[in-house]
């Protein structure tokens, strides 16, 4: 009898979108599969930043729990809301080819941008990196899945929002009314979707490995590493992204103060076969000069933010 392949997914329109096209590769592939949605604390508590929670991992913790727990054998995630430590039992199985990593501005009208403003965004990332290029704005917490986002922004008197762009395309929701941020720096692995097994199911790794997208997780593996060795989490302004182009990566990431006034940041190229240890060496760079400070700094804040 041929095993049914249990497809764990939070239950918001993108996830739900994002596990819909892991099963129908897995039943491409020949394997029968079904879906498990489970609602996240990350989902269920809106009114507190992120940062507040004091753990990582808020959007994966339940799911992993379920499959520690056998009530799922699979789970699906948008990478960037994964830990870069994945908890004991529980591997990567999977990348699949990765989507637009932009992010872009939703907006009720551009005129402010040269003015005062009030742009909305829950990640400390882009808060710092708005900050940066208009440090006379104001940025307001925003949270909530896409679909919540999206509702939050009309019935609010902001000017705009910050969305990737890829969760919007994947659900059919990106308005008109939008401009691309090519200048900001996403979230390591943003646009990448994540698909994680137990560590001894060898029957769901090895049908998952027929997924992989080999060049999306050399890229994302070197961002994730630049990030775990910064110490970043969810809680400090880091962004991250690395492109092939031929046999070559180029990466650009960089590390900012909460009020964007500080920015330290790395830009490289390098070979494809020489990407070991380079998201390692680049956050190295950038700690060593000044990095390391900084973090500390960030860290306090944020903390004190908690108490």
């Amino acid at each position: 009898m041929s095993r049914v392949i249990r497809i764990g997914t939070r239950d918001s329109e993108l996830a739900l979108w994002q596990a819909n096209t892991v099963k129908s590769a897995l039943e491409k592939l020949g394997h029968k599969t079904e879906l498990v949605p489970v609602k996240s604390q990350g989902d269920l508590v809106l009114d507190k930043p992120l940062y507040e929670f004091g753990i990582t991992g808020i959007f994966t913790k339940t799911l992993d729990v379920a499959m520690l727990t056998d009530a799922i054998d699979i789970a699906v995630h948008s990478m960037k809301d994964v830990p870069t430590a994945l908890p004991k039992g529980i591997v990567e199985a999977a990348v699949l080819k990765r989507a637009h990593t932009q992010d872009i501005l939703i907006h009720k009208g551009t005129n402010f941008l040269n003015e005062e403003g009030v742009v909305a965004t829950g990640s400390l990332r882009r808060q710092a990196q708005w900050l940066h290029k208009y440090p006379n704005h104001e940025i307001v917490d925003l949270r909530g899945n896409v679909n919540t986002r999206l509702q939050k922004l009309q019935d609010s008197d902001w000017n705009g929002a910050i969305f990737a762009a890829a969760g919007l395309e994947r659900i059919n929701l990106k308005p008109d009314s939008y401009i691309d941020l090519k200048w900001m720096i996403p979230a390591p692995a943003q646009g990448a979707m994540l698909v994680v097994a137990k560590e001894e199911d060898d029957f769901c790794r090895k049908a998952l490995a027929a997924l992989n997208h080999e060049p999306s997780q050399i890229c994302v593996h070197i961002e994730r590493e630049f990030l775990r060795i910064l110490e970043g989490g969810c809680t400090a302004p880091i962004g991250a992204l690395a492109t092939i182009e031929g046999d070559k990566i180029h990466f650009k990431a960089a590390l900012f103060s909460l009020d964007g006034q500080q920015r330290i940041g790395v830009e490289k190229t390098i070979a494809v076969s020489e990407n070991k240890g380079f998201g390692k060496a680049c956050a190295e760079e950038v700690l060593q000069s000044g990095g390391a400070e900084l973090m500390k700094e960030i860290k306090q804040q944020v903390n004190n933010t908690k108490g």
